[in-house]
């Protein structure tokens, strides 16, 4: 919710759904001083992977309504946000959640990677559903990423 937070405010403070992408890192570093310039790019970069921002040319564009989103009085994100797990993250992480030991799940998806010539992110995706697993938004991002 942090992050959703975090990219939400310069699109509610300029009143726009698109601006570029110096604009929204210059909002996040200089304007509300939350993070440093390099900070704030990774922002970007973490707000497309989990698909709250699309990125085109030097543009970025908010995949939400910024304007439904509740900033509390002195909301501050923290560093964290900067660390969101990747798709492949998500992934390993259900494979493990479903039982399989972490170690051993990393190994055959390398395995599966190499043999397939496949990205890591489809291959723990094609792992996942040969243990059952149903994992439709992690398919999808997986695929976004493509």
């Amino acid at each position: 919710m942090s992050l959703r937070r975090a990219v939400a405010v310069p699109f509610r403070q300029r009143g726009v759904t698109r601006m570029t992408e110096s604009e929204f890192v210059v909002a996040l570093s200089l304007d509300r001083d939350w993070f440093s310039p390099d900070q704030a790019k990774r922002v970007v970069t973490v707000g497309a992977s989990e698909g709250l921002l699309e990125r085109s040319n030097d543009e970025v564009a908010v995949e939400f309504d910024p304007g439904e989103v509740e900033i509390p009085d002195g909301f501050e994100p923290t560093e964290e946000i900067l660390t969101q797990r990747t798709t492949f993250e998500r992934v390993l992480q259900a494979v493990v959640d479903s039982g399989v030991e972490k170690q051993t799940a990393v190994a055959e998806i390398n395995k599966l990677q190499s043999e397939l010539a496949i990205t890591i992110e489809a291959a723990a995706i094609l792992y996942g559903r040969r243990r059952g697993l149903e994992l439709p938004e992690l398919t999808e991002r997986a695929r976004n990423e493509l």
